[in-house]
């Protein structure tokens, strides 16, 4: 098929590029590269056998709409965003800017293209607000506590109405925290990304809490397979991408310590704003509708990014 991935030069993103390369699919890669790199698709550039393309471009131009109605994809796999809730708190106009209107580009632009399904990277650590129930399934009321969690949202809602009045297919992937090669350190939205940089440069880590709080820890492989068996299954539906299982951070911290061999403790900052406590998807959905189930354990998971960022120092 033609596929389409907005956010490609991304973590996510040049990870998805790559599996659907090796599958076989052409593929259009748009990016602004405001958080992504052509570094991130060196890899899927060299084997590309001129089936990549690659457009720098910020969803929210009028541009996107235009190229994707002109590129016609089967597919439109839409992981662009901005993806960082405390940068939501601070700049909420910003973010719905990127993740509501930008996300109605890339929704136009599938539908004059005629394209099949839009499957969406939604957010399931913010989406459901502060959980009644751990893990938390699809049906649990959804009060995001957080603009970034209400954009993506928002965009879960736009995806229903055009489904129901235009006829466009979706299906949106409520992600938990995913984690693994090529997450970027610098960022604020990758904890194990962040912690890996600092241990390896021997430096002390910030724990923003008392670290018992917890999170929903997925490999960035895995979540790549969901959006490839999404590209055909789970139409309509919201379908948490999660292990099911809660790590603190405190935990997540002993273990890539003893990874690393770094002796000493974390150092340890107040909480930061629109954050939860608490956080785990129940992945059942998935393997109902998608085929799908987590694979790779935290500590094998841990391992190889760990591995990964070695290889790139």
């Amino acid at each position: 098929m033609r596929a389409l991935v907005t956010g490609g030069a991304g973590f996510i993103g040049s990870n998805l590029v790559e599996r659907l390369l090796a599958d076989g699919h052409d593929v259009d890669v748009v990016d602004d590269l405001s958080s992504g790199s052509l570094g991130n698709l060196s890899e899927a550039r060299a084997q590309r056998n001129n089936r990549m393309t690659f457009q720098r471009l910020d969803v929210r131009s009028a541009a996107v709409t235009e190229l994707i109605a002109h590129r016609k994809p089967e597919v439109v796999f839409h992981l662009a965003a901005q993806a960082s809730v405390t940068v939501s708190v601070a700049k909420p106009t910003f973010d719905a800017e990127v993740n509501i209107l930008g996300s109605l580009n890339v929704i136009e632009g599938a539908l004059s293209a005629g394209t099949r399904k839009v499957v969406f990277a939604g957010s399931g650590g913010t989406l459901y607000g502060v959980p009644e129930s751990i893990p938390t399934r699809e049906g649990h009321p959804q009060h995001p506590e957080s603009p970034y969690g209400v954009a993506k949202k928002a965009v879960g809602d736009y995806l229903h109405y055009y489904r129901a009045v235009h006829g466009l297919e979706y299906t949106v992937l409520a992600l938990a925290n995913v984690y693994g090669p090529r997450q970027d350190p610098h960022g604020e939205a990758g904890v194990v990304a962040i912690f890996t940089s600092k241990l390896l440069a021997n430096e002390r880590p910030t724990i923003f809490g008392d670290g018992e709080q917890t999170r929903d820890f997925v490999y960035v492989d895995d979540v790549c397979d969901a959006f490839v068996r999404a590209a055909d299954k789970g139409g309509g539906l919201i379908v948490n991408i999660g292990t099911g299982a809660e790590t603190s951070v405190q935990h997540l911290f002993d273990a890539m310590a003893r990874v690393t061999a770094f002796p000493d403790p974390a150092r340890y900052a107040a909480p930061r704003a629109g954050e939860l406590r608490r956080s785990a998807l129940d992945p059942g959905r998935a393997g109902i509708h998608l085929g799908w189930e987590p694979w790779t354990d935290l500590d094998a998971g841990l391992a190889r990014t760990i591995e990964s960022f070695r290889a790139r120092v």
